[in-house]
């Protein structure tokens, strides 16, 4: 029973592959980009290009489960080459962001809406992995922080419940493995709701020395952002920072409650990757 990860260059896809090959169970990464993955030895790797059919064939020979990137270019003819393939389970790492009011007006969670649409039409067994922010999001701000500048931020006080990444992998893991979780839709958090200030704060205690805060004005957050991200996503985010300024998130699920480990704090995380903030001036 071979599982295919897709998206096995990002984070979490990573995580997933270490753990079950570490496990001992047969697992086969797959990326746009194969030759750039980076997997231990015994792993097999495979091209798939979402809006490639061409490339499923040989990706979902004998396959029996499926980790999941969002992408909604070819999941129509993903959906069929699994069923044909006799892919019997698919795990998808879906967004908190498709539970929120007008979800199919902002970008961000209409990405991850179409997917689960269509899954959720399909005859697969499915589990919704669906996370909020992450704890990493956080390296956005490293060049800042490495040259010591002030982190500047329209909403400071914005609060969310930042979850830890090998969390989720954790999460993964378990509905690949087990029947617990599958045909569930689950939002996943971290333990506790900070604020970006409060994050600052936390890593300014990994680092040992404080991290100041500038607050700006909205029009020169989206300016700022606009350098490096699409006007709709940037717009789509800084909505919800507003929106969730000086307000806490709720926990939802989390590794205490679905698999009775505590779940990872942004605390740890911030002492754990403290050298990219340390390192990122030069």
């Amino acid at each position: 029973m071979t599982i295919l990860i897709t998206g096995a260059r990002g984070q979490i896809g990573r995580a997933v592959v270490d753990r079950l090959h570490a496990a001992g169970l047969p697992v086969r990464a797959a990326s746009a980009r194969p030759a750039e993955l980076s997997v231990p030895d015994g792993v097999d790797t495979v091209e798939v290009v979402l809006d490639r059919p061409e490339t499923f064939g040989a990706a979902l020979d004998g396959v029996r489960q499926v980790f999941l990137y969002p992408n909604p270019a070819g999941i129509d003819e993903l959906i069929k080459a699994a069923v044909a393939a006799g892919v019997e389970h698919v795990v998808l790492l879906s967004s908190s962001s498709v539970l929120a009011p007008g979800a199919e007006n902002e970008p961000l969670a209409l990405h991850h809406l179409q997917v689960e649409r269509a899954l959720a039409d399909s005859e697969l067994a499915c589990t919704f992995l669906r996370p909020g922010a992450f704890d990493s999001n956080a390296r956005g701000w490293a060049r800042t922080i490495g040259q010591s500048l002030p982190v500047q931020l329209a909403f400071p006080d914005a609060e969310f419940a930042f979850i830890h990444p090998d969390d989720v992998a954790d999460v993964a893991v378990a509905a690949l493995t087990g029947d617990s979780l599958t045909g569930r839709s689950i939002t996943l958090t971290g333990p506790e709701s900070l604020s970006f200030r409060q994050q600052l704060a936390a890593l300014g205690d990994a680092l040992g020395r404080e991290i100041a805060v500038e607050r700006i004005s909205r029009a020169e957050q989206e300016r700022q952002m606009a350098a490096f991200m699409p006007g709709p996503m940037v717009s789509s985010l800084l909505k919800g920072w507003e929106a969730a300024d000086g307000t806490p998130e709720a926990v939802a699920e989390t590794t205490a409650s679905l698999l009775g480990r505590p779940a990872r704090t942004f605390a740890q995380w911030a002492r754990e990757n403290a050298h990219t903030f340390a390192s990122a001036a030069s």
